[in-house]
Order: structure tokens, then C-alpha cells, then sequence
């Protein structure tokens, strides 16, 4: 029986995801990949939740990196797959309808860089370093960071984060423009779910069509992201929560959602 690598849990209406293989500094693998694939699931079906929290156990590391030995004699084909179920799996992320805020509490390296950039929210706490080593192993980001990174942060910085190989203070990270804020480290988590449970008292509807049209229009041209977000709009005229927040708007109270 295979060890369990990465967990779920919910608390009200803040879940969790934690990756969970101190060890190796929680290292990304196809096993810990493919349990964090189903984790986002639970995730996802999970009606009461609004919204996840990603972080790592351990104290030391978010996710140090993809597991550099469990890579060192894959042939390009196997290169190929290992790439495949990475992307596949952050694209998950981005696809998930409930805001995913990355809580960085230590070493945030190479893959463990890729998936909080898949994040919504990026927070660390200030011990934490980051960064895209991957040229120093003679290889470049597989997972999707040279090009969230390079949307987030722009072109010349994403290059030199990655050319360099250089890893990044969480003060440094936030003035690039990574980490949206640095919090104490036993403020973290708190600092997270106070996050989540003041998104969650929006219309999850909403957060979750205005989520999608951030993440898929911001790429396209202003025309086509235009379309993209008219069309979320009106999807959200005649639903329950819209006509909810509207009656509470006129009627001075806080509105009650229910996603439908």
C-alpha cells in the first residue's frame, strides 16, 4: 500500500491541502502529484467549501522542488510524461472554481515555485526563499514556469529569476510582485483562512466566473478577454445568488449565498 503524501481536510468553510513528505522536503513526484490530483477533486466537490488553502508540512519547506532523484535517468519520453502530469496537475489549479491561495512557509524551489504561481494568492511567511534553480540541473522549468511566471511578474524579471537560478528572500518575492504579502509565520495560516472565510461570504458563483475570466482572458487580446467576461456576466443573471445580493443591497442587509 502506497504512503499518503498529500491530505484534505475542511475546517468550516476553509479546506486544506497539505503536502505532506517532510523527509524529502515535500518533493514532488508522480505519486505526490497524482494524490494532489485527487485531493483538488475533493476539493472541488466538496460543496461546503469556498475556498483551499495549499501549504506544505514539516516547517521547512512549501515544496523544495520536484525530487531531483527520481529524475536524474528519465529518458525524454519519460521527461515528456513527468512534464505532462505536472502541468496537468496545476492546471487544476487554475481550473478549480474556488480561489486557491498558496501559504509558502519555508522553501518554495523550482516545482514547488510552479505550483504556488498556479496559486490565485501567493503568502509567505518571512523565512521563506523562492526561486526557479532548474538552470543549475541543466534542465528549465517543466511545470508551467516560464510562462505564469513571466505573466505575473513580466518578461526581463522572469528571465532573470530564471537564467540566474537565484533564490529570493519573501521581502524580495514581494516586491517583485510574487508574494501579494509577507506574514508572520505563526500568523500564516490564520492570516490565510481569515482570507478564505472573507471570500467565502461572497457570491461563490461570482468569485468563481470572475476567476475564470481573469485566468482565461488575461492571456487573449483586450477584445476577446472583453467577450470572455460579458459572457460571465450574464451567466449570472437569474441564479438565486444574484438576485439574493441584489434584494439584500436594497434591503440594507448582508446577503445569504448558496451557490445556485
Amino acid at each position: 500500500m502506497s504512503e499518503t503524501y498529500v491530505t484534505y481536510s475542511r475546517d468550516g468553510v476553509v479546506g486544506t491541502i497539505t503536502i505532506d513528505r517532510p523527509r524529502a522536503l515535500n518533493a514532488l513526484n508522480p505519486e505526490v502529484l497524482v494524490q494532489l490530483s485527487q485531493c483538488l477533486k475533493e476539493a472541488e466537490f466538496d460543496r461546503e467549501c469556498l475556498g483551499v488553502i495549499l501549504t506544505g508540512a514539516g516547517g521547512k519547506a512549501f515544496v523544495a522542488g520536484a525530487d531531483i532523484a527520481s529524475m536524474l535517468d528519465l529518458p525524454p519520453a519519460e521527461g515528456l510524461r513527468f512534464a505532462e502530469l505536472g502541468l496537468s496537475t496545476l492546471q487544476q489549479i487554475e481550473d478549480l472554481s474556488k480561489p486557491v491561495i498558496a501559504a509558502i512557509n519555508g522553501f518554495a524551489l523550482g516545482g514547488g515555485m510552479e505550483l504556488a504561481l498556479a496559486c490565485d494568492m501567493i503568502y509567505a511567511s518571512p523565512k521563506s526563499k523562492l526561486g526557479q534553480p532548474e538552470v543549475k540541473l541543466g534542465i528549465i522549468p517543466g511545470f508551467g514556469g516560464t510562462q505564469r511566471l513571466a505573466r505575473l511578474v513580466g518578461k526581463n524579471r522572469a528571465r532573470e529569476i530564471i537564467f540566474t537560478g537565484d533564490m529570493y528572500d519573501a521581502q524580495t518575492a514581494a516586491a517583485f510582485g510574487l508574494v501579494q504579502a509577507v506574514v508572520p509565520e505563526a500568523e500564516l495560516m490564520d492570516y490565510c483562512r481569515g482570507m478564505i472565510n472573507k471570500i467565502g461570504r461572497m457570491g461563490p458563483l461570482a468569485v468563481a466566473q470572475a476567476k475564470r475570466a481573469i485566468n482565461k482572458g488575461t492571456d487573449l487580446a483586450l477584445d476577446s478577454g472583453l467577450a470572455i467576461e460579458k459572457l460571465a456576466f450574464m451567466s449570472l443573471f437569474g441564479t438565486s445568488d444574484q438576485r439574493e445580493g441584489m434584494t439584500a443591497f436594497l434591503e440594507k442587509r448582508n446577503a445569504v449565498f448558496k451557490g445556485e
